[in-house]
């Protein structure tokens, strides 16, 4: 049996077509479901659990990367396999995960080719996108044997499924992106040096693949995994030890 977990921005009229056509197509392939509507405020992972009791075998995301990202996040650690209906704009991971954005998605879903894929795990929390520490002064430690450090402020960026786009300043008109890999987590550094008296400049990323990685504050720093935001003083990132079953296209990045 399927479930459908809808985002609550697909009320909005104009993706009103889009989904008919999806549901038809899907009725045509014989793998309709239930459909769920959810709010950001609302913890996944009971609901799935309970419609796992109800006899549900696929649960399916239908949004965008925060739609991604909310239900994962939660429900990573649930016997299920995760399909993905991405709609509308900012969606990255669908590429990575090589389902096309819109009616397209069904066809893929249709086909159920499998992968396992990775969750990282963050202060008892997990992410399956990207977790992502804006600049601050902090200072990173990989796997207790060496540490980066800066007297500025710097960014970091912990990739998993989700891209990381970038600018190399203000002025660049290039969206730069580093796609994430699979069986790893890889970490971008960016520092902010001083320029001038007023300003600040990024560096270049660098590129650290790590099993497992501290990020230390000097104070309390923003950490935002899957789109959502905490304040911590100390973050331990490394990859959980459970994996996902992903419904995946044949043109995935992995």
């Amino acid at each position: 049996m399927y479930v459908y977990l809808y985002d609550n921005f697909l009320n909005h009229r104009k993706y009103t077509a889009t989904i008919k056509t999806i549901e038809n197509r899907l009725t045509d392939y014989g793998i309709a479901g239930k459909i769920l509507h959810l709010n950001n405020y609302i913890d996944v992972k009971p609901i799935i659990e309970d419609e796992i009791r109800r006899g549900a075998k696929t649960v399916v995301i239908v949004g965008n990367d925060l739609t991604f990202g909310h239900v994962l996040s939660r429900g990573s650690t649930c016997d299920a396999v995760f399909g993905f209906l991405p709609i509308g704009p900012n969606n990255t991971v669908a590429e990575v995960l090589g389902i096309p954005v819109g009616v397209g998605s069904s066809d893929i879903l249709a086909r159920r080719r499998k992968e396992k894929l990775d969750v990282g795990w963050f202060n008892n929390r997990y992410f399956v996108s990207q977790l992502h520490v804006p600049p601050a002064k902090v200072r990173v430690v990989y796997d207790e044997r060496f540490q980066v450090t800066t007297p500025y402020k710097m960014e970091v960026v912990v990739c998993n499924f989700q891209p990381f786009f970038w600018k190399k300043d203000k002025k660049d008109l290039e969206d730069r992106v580093v796609h994430p890999q699979d069986g790893k987590l890889e970490a971008f550094l960016r520092p902010y040096v001083k320029k001038g008296w007023w300003g600040r400049e990024s560096e270049d990323p660098s590129v650290f693949p790590f099993e497992e990685m501290e990020i230390i504050g000097s104070g309390p720093f923003v950490v935002e995994a899957d789109g959502k935001k905490t304040k911590e003083v100390k973050v331990k990132i490394r990859l959980a030890r459970n994996k996902i079953d992903m419904i995946v296209g044949k043109e995935r990045r992995f």
